[in-house]
């Protein structure tokens, strides 16, 4: 997702939080499947945070110093059957 952010940073001139990037893609995938379909749509996100904290993030992003995990939904549920029930 730093990729979103990098494209949003370029455009807009300011730099997403590192885990804004998720709305900022997610965005940017919306635009780009109304585009494909010849739709007009208002987007609407929440960019809820700077980068300006967080600039090790991008630096270690440029230099390829992240990897992407994968999301495992086994061990999402294995994970939530252990939480307690609440009301």
């Amino acid at each position: 997702c730093f990729e979103a952010g990098v494209t949003f940073s370029k455009q807009e001139g300011i730099i997403p939080a590192p885990e804004a990037n998720h709305a900022v893609k997610g965005a940017i995938d919306a635009a780009l499947e109304c585009k494909s379909k010849g739709e007009s749509k208002t987007i609407l996100f929440n960019l809820c945070g700077h980068g300006h904290f967080d600039m090790q993030a991008y630096a270690d992003y440029f230099d390829n110093k992240l990897s992407e995990d994968v999301y495992n939904e086994s061990e999402v549920n294995k994970a939530l059957e252990s939480l307690p029930k609440v009301a």
